[in-house]
């Protein structure tokens, strides 16, 4: 069992003020000099430090918030739950903060909480006085609620096998939970589970296999093994082998994030970057990129991808 720590190491909180009246006047003009934000009822950070944070850090640090100001016990769970386990998402995340109850206990969706009825209890952990829902169950709930491409993202996370803690959930462990189930939702989580794989390195790269798929072109092998001239592998995000064609996500994090960057230069990583995909190209007849204004736009990647050479079965999508 492994739960992120709090993203931010020091936040301001009037509940922790010894006793000692705040200063109101002094914390109302560092928010208006914009040196911090409020990130929760009584709760502030450094902007500088919570701008960092990636939008699903965002989300745990004020389920954290909110989980040490609770008064009773919470069953933190769907998007609340995918942020503390690390189950990135697509899209905005919730500014309410997720937690199960059950269906006669009265309770409404109000200020930062947004409860979700159950009928039947839900696995769940330990953590922090409340319990959590454990990964396999945050994933199941999330495909449940929402639709295909979000479901999929989830499970691919879960899923994920490349994580540095080893993946949250088995495939095999998934599969066998879901052919048990039925009722509302089940239709939409076997979906998304037969779609779901280990092997997708990002959200972006989950969000392009499900739209490759719904523009009806052939299914691509994931992670596909080339050598370069150095000897070195290179794993490919999309390859067609029947086409001999290349399909990357070219996300900008490497091109910024220091950990992906490893020392180098923004200048440095994409001279290496474009190295690559010219040693790619040689080995291949076609090679596409994309980045996210192409999964905004499916248009976009259905010309990428049908330009180069790709077959589909269906049309061009509309506006």
């Amino acid at each position: 069992m492994w739960i992120h720590e709090p993203p931010l190491n020091t936040v301001f909180r009037r509940r922790e003020n010894d006793g000692e009246p705040v200063n109101d006047r002094r914390l109302r003009a560092r928010i208006a000099s914009g040196e911090i934000v409020r990130i929760g009822p009584g709760a502030f950070a450094a902007r500088v430090a919570w701008e960092r944070l990636s939008p699903m850090a965002r989300h745990a640090q004020r389920v954290w918030e909110a989980a040490a100001r609770a008064k009773s016990q919470l069953v933190v769970s769907h998007h609340a739950a995918a942020a503390l386990h690390g189950i990135d998402l697509i899209g905005d995340w919730p500014t309410q903060v997720d937690v199960s109850v059950g269906l006669g206990s009265g309770g409404r969706s109000s200020g930062e909480f947004r409860r979700r009825g159950r009928q039947a209890a839900v696995e769940t952990w330990r953590w922090q006085g409340h319990a959590v829902t454990s990964p396999l169950q945050t994933v199941i709930d999330l495909m449940a609620c929402s639709r295909f491409l979000d479901g999929v993202v989830a499970a691919d996370q879960a899923l994920w096998a490349k994580r540095r803690s080893g993946p949250l959930v088995e495939a095999s462990v998934l599969r066998e939970r879901v052919a048990g189930m039925s009722g509302r939702g089940s239709a939409r989580v076997a979906r998304a589970t037969r779609f779901a794989t280990s092997l997708a390195d990002s959200v972006r790269e989950s969000q392009s296999r499900v739209l490759i798929s719904v523009m009806g072109f052939p299914e691509p092998e994931l992670q596909a093994r080339f050598l370069l001239d150095d000897g070195r592998d290179a794993f490919t995000d999309f390859f067609w082998p029947d086409h001999r064609h290349i399909g990357e996500f070219d996300g900008v994090g490497k091109y910024r994030d220091p950990a992906l960057m490893k020392g180098r230069t923004a200048e440095e990583v994409l001279l290496a970057e474009k190295d690559r995909e010219d040693e790619l190209r040689r080995q291949v007849d076609a090679f596409s990129r994309w980045r996210v204004p192409a999964l905004r736009s499916p248009r976009m990647l259905y010309d990428i991808l049908h330009g180069a050479g790709l077959p589909t079965f269906r049309p061009r999508p509309a506006r």
